[in-house]
């Protein structure tokens, strides 16, 4: 597959590259980035072609944010989608989160994630993880988000979860244009399936897939590997190694399987990728890249390793 392809983002005037960079290891996730690191990694992903780069308040209380924003401040504008998020505002010293899913908390985020960033817009808004403020987000933050689209302030509204029951409310309630669905298509976890994927396709909303390897468990399936950000149940540790063996039958890694999966439904716009080093982004790349046969995802269906939507095609 070609990391730099270009495509629509559903039915918007924008276009992505089917990989894209999520930046939360940029803030910390699990291990701080020192800055060199960091501006290294945001370069490389800039000269290797990719123009998603995926961002939140919540990452590192901001420093995900201003990273992102220095290294892309003096690109070609026109040239780079930017998407972040609202639902939590950065407060207090030291920082922290406070949910904050009402119109005005989102327009707040907006234009704090913009002085963090030093742009004057962002192309893709998500509001970020109302798992318990699904309302107040329908009410509040929604709302505000459409109208910042007609102002002409975004380009796109989305959710970003890694659950589907939720977005798929939000699939059918409010005008989305895509969605960021973490950790729930994958190898190992095909629950998007069930209903919100088919739903995205009906009504035209561009999924963009996040947690390709849930959590790392995808990249190194070893006793403790994390999914979902805790260490992983021995049962899934041994469906993951399960895939592992498969794939190696077949010579594909289990990582270059995992990263090129979710294109598999038709709905699935592109992936972005949490890398921490312009080293890993370069292994990322040469796993999207790699060449994986039809037989390998006939195996795993027949296996029951996996539900496989390109089959039913």
């Amino acid at each position: 597959m070609n990391p730099t392809e270009r495509v629509r983002l559903g039915r918007t005037d924008i276009e992505v590259t089917r990989l894209g960079l999520g930046t939360a290891p940029l803030g910390g996730l699990y291990r701080e980035v020192p800055d060199e690191q960091g501006a290294a990694l945001l370069e490389r992903a800039w000269t290797a072609g990719l123009r998603l780069f995926d961002t939140a308040p919540f990452y590192g209380m901001g420093q995900a944010e201003r990273r992102v924003g220095a290294a892309l401040r003096d690109r070609p504008r026109d040239e780079v989608v930017v998407a972040t998020k609202v639902g939590r505002l950065i407060r207090g010293e030291p920082p922290g989160a406070v949910f904050d899913f009402s119109a005005d908390g989102a327009r707040r985020s907006l234009e704090e994630s913009l002085e963090r960033m030093g742009l004057d817009r962002v192309d893709v808004l998500h509001v970020h993880d109302p798992d318990d403020h699904g309302d107040q987000a329908v009410a509040g933050a929604f709302p505000a988000l459409d109208a910042l689209r007609r102002e002409g302030r975004i380009r796109a509204v989305g959710s970003g979860m890694n659950q589907t029951a939720m977005l798929s409310r939000f699939a059918r309630e409010v005008r989305l244009d895509c969605l960021l669905l973490a950790g729930r298509f994958t190898l190992l976890d095909q629950s998007g399936l069930d209903e919100l994927l088919p739903l995205c396709l009906e009504r035209g909303i561009a999924v963009i897939v996040g947690g390709a390897f849930n959590s790392g468990i995808l990249a190194d399936p070893r006793p403790g590997a994390p999914y979902n950000y805790r260490p992983a149940a021995p049962e899934l540790v041994e469906r993951a190694q399960a895939l592992r063996a498969a794939c190696e039958r077949h010579d594909v890694p289990l990582a270059a399987a995992a990263i090129q999966f979710p294109f598999r439904h038709p709905a699935i716009a592109t992936v972005v990728i949490g890398a921490r080093s312009a080293e890993e982004l370069e292994e990322d790349l040469r796993l999207f890249r790699w060449e994986i046969p039809d037989a390998l995802w006939a195996d795993l269906r027949a296996g029951g390793l996996i539900r496989d939507p390109a089959a039913d095609r």
